[in-house]
């Protein structure tokens, strides 16, 4: 796939109106999880008039809380990509507010480990970090860790209960080595913020209730959905990986998921992750218009496109995991 290719394709993405950024849906977006938060406090301030029994109130609440934590989750990764707006120190700015904040996730953390590295060299094992977990299970310089292979599914499909405290335990370990205190200290407001008010106006076993079910939704949420985007795709050393267009390593180091509006609002956009990586300024919004002109495009040209339903994908994953 030549660099011409690639342009071909990108000026019919561009000439649709695709690539252009959405400060406006962007700004509402933004707004909507700012008023359910206040939504969230204003519930915990009248705790005790809502007329619903023990526990599901705090379920309830858990389960509310974890869909604006995942609606954050993405709307973060878009502004970090500068889907909204095009100045990188403003959107660094406005992505603290629902990263450091609301998550308790560094930017930089994920600046740093997302775009700058996993988009440039993505599935390519000496650069991607993405790609290496597991002791290497997905690639083809697998480990040898003799307890990992035995108990590598317990591990595997476990730690997707664990995602979300595992980004904030990689985000603090990152802003900490960087001496980034400015955001390390937007980063603890989140626990007075945030869960301040969850313990303070309601009963401990109450509260318990609200974080367990907000970690055991939010973590397999954001797992499930980020795991189908490389792992079981294809994998490069850097001496093939730096040699492949821009075009080729991210159509074959991606997987797409089939699925139209639902689909795409659960994955936060992720499910067209082959045109995610091919344009990631392109707005989550216009990704499954982009994802019908690559797959024409593809066609045309008689290159494959790797896409797959949504359980296909996991037994693919599943698959090459029984390889370690």
């Amino acid at each position: 796939m030549s660099k011409e290719m690639f342009e071909e394709l990108k000026q019919e993405v561009r000439e649709a109106g695709l690539l252009n950024r959405v400060p406006i849906r962007g700004s509402v977006e933004m707004l909507a999880i700012i008023i359910s938060m206040a939504f969230i406090y204003y519930a915990l301030f009248h705790w005790n008039a809502i007329n619903i029994a023990y526990p599901y109130k705090s379920i309830l609440l858990g389960l509310f809380m974890s869909l604006v934590f995942t609606r954050a989750v993405f709307v973060s990764h878009d502004i970090l990509h500068r889907q909204y707006f095009k100045d990188k120190a403003l959107s660094f700015k406005l992505s603290y507010p629902f990263s450091a904040i609301i998550l308790s996730n560094s930017s930089s953390w994920w600046d740093f480990k997302h775009n700058v590295n996993h988009h440039t060299w993505c599935n390519i094992i000496e650069k991607d970090v993405d790609i290496n977990a597991m002791d290497g299970a997905f690639t083809h310089k697998k480990g040898n860790k003799a307890w990992l292979k035995k108990t590598k599914y317990l591990v595997f499909w476990g730690a997707m209960f664990f995602m979300y405290p595992a980004f904030v335990a990689q985000s603090y370990n990152f802003v900490i080595k960087r001496k980034k205190w400015g955001e390390f200290s937007l980063m603890l407001l989140h626990w007075p913020l945030i869960w301040g008010p969850v313990f303070y106006f309601l009963p401990l076993s109450e509260a318990i209730i609200v974080a367990l079910t907000l970690n055991f939704t939010l973590s397999p949420w954001l797992a499930f959905g980020f795991i189908t985007n490389h792992l079981g795709c294809e994998v490069f050393d850097n001496e093939v990986g730096s040699k492949l267009s821009w075009m080729e390593l991210q159509m074959r180091g991606s997987r797409s998921l089939r699925g139209g509006m639902i689909v795409h609002w659960f994955y936060g956009g992720l499910n067209t992750q082959i045109e995610h990586h091919l344009f990631p300024k392109a707005p989550r919004f216009n990704l499954l218009k982009v994802q019908k002109i690559t797959k024409e495009f593809a066609k045309k040209y008689n290159i494959d496109y790797f896409e797959t339903g949504i359980l296909e994908a996991y037994v693919q994953i599943n698959s090459e995991l029984k390889k370690y």
